[in-house]
């Protein structure tokens, strides 16, 4: 009896060691990415192709911090396959050095794909910021509002407008019932009044609205179970934020015009009618092609039809 006990409790223990070290080799990278982050910056810029037309956006997904590379794909792909339907010229890179005033000037938008980290330098910060609020348009896509602090405080605090605390665990990925509280937004025209899909739902230390900012989605969070699970067998941590939960939302940046749209964790959601169709129409509102706002004086509200010029070519420095 002695040995038979003996030999269960050498294969728990070996059970736990598999474990711990699946978990060194697999999400030890990943939580060290996520908490801490890497420090990689680049000084030297890329070299932008003269064919680049007169409509072009800029497709940025660095991160120094946590990575969801099948994620990322799957966005800059479904960008690349809006610009070409568009006609807008588009260049992809992680490359950062790309922040400076001369390459900005040859974009009317730049859309951040779930970057994470502390990605810019001091300089590439001050041009980018300088860029934006002279006219410039920012789309931030998830994972670019989603680090647990950051170090660029105007980044945070101004540009996204609202910390993340959180997302949804046990369960990760949850269906719930989106509220579209401005249907004639261009990211939102035609979407409906609600949405029911599934995603990994974020959470934040306060709503944007607060400040402001313009809602045009919020969640039902009635419609799912907002809690984080991290630990098994204790009870999960609420992660609700009542009745003001919202997940797009857009402003003014002085002169620019930046969104922000908390959807889009999976690889699949870039295949998703409604969610293209809702990044197509905040890029284009972003760009100053569709819609009203910021530049000409008025609010970031209203609707028209999406600008399509001639396309002039498309190119990466990243694989799609």
């Amino acid at each position: 009896m002695r040995r038979v006990i003996e030999r269960i409790l050498w294969s728990v223990l070996l059970v736990a060691g598999l474990a711990l070290a699946w978990a060194a080799i697999t999400i030890g990278p990943m939580t060290y990415a996520a908490l801490v982050g890497f420090k990689n910056y680049e000084t030297v810029p890329p070299k932008l192709p003269d064919s680049l037309g007169p409509k072009a956006i800029l497709i940025f997904s660095k991160t120094n911090g946590f990575r969801d590379d099948e994620q990322i794909r799957a966005g800059n792909a479904a960008l690349a396959a809006i610009a070409r339907r568009q006609g807008w010229s588009y260049y992809i890179t992680e490359n950062a050095a790309v922040f400076n005033p001369a390459q900005l000037g040859r974009f009317q938008a730049v859309v951040w794909d779930s970057v994470s980290g502390d990605v810019l330098t001091p300089q590439q910060r001050t041009d980018f910021q300088a860029w934006l609020e002279h006219g410039g348009g920012f789309v931030g896509l998830h994972g670019a509002g989603g680090d647990p602090s950051y170090k660029w405080k105007w980044y945070v605090d101004e540009l996204i407008g609202a910390q993340f605390t959180a997302h949804t665990l046990n369960p990760h990925i949850q269906q719930a019932r989106l509220v579209i509280e401005d249907g004639q937004h261009p990211a939102t025209l035609g979407l409906g009044s609600t949405w029911m899909r599934s995603d990994e739902w974020y959470s934040f230390t306060t709503s944007p609205r607060a400040k402001g900012y313009h809602v045009l989605v919020s969640i039902d969070e009635s419609s799912y179970r907002p809690v984080e699970g991290l630990i098994p067998f204790m009870t999960p941590k609420s992660i609700a934020m009542g009745k003001d939960h919202p997940m797009v939302w857009s402003h003014c940046v002085g002169k620019g015009r930046a969104i922000y749209s908390a959807l889009g964790h999976t690889a699949a959601s870039y295949s998703e009618p409604k969610h293209l169709q809702l990044i197509e129409g905040a890029i284009s509102w972003a760009a100053g092609y569709a819609g009203t706002g910021c530049s000409d004086g008025a609010k970031d509200e209203g609707a028209d039809s999406a600008g399509k010029g001639k396309f002039n070519g498309q190119v990466a420095d990243k694989p799609v």
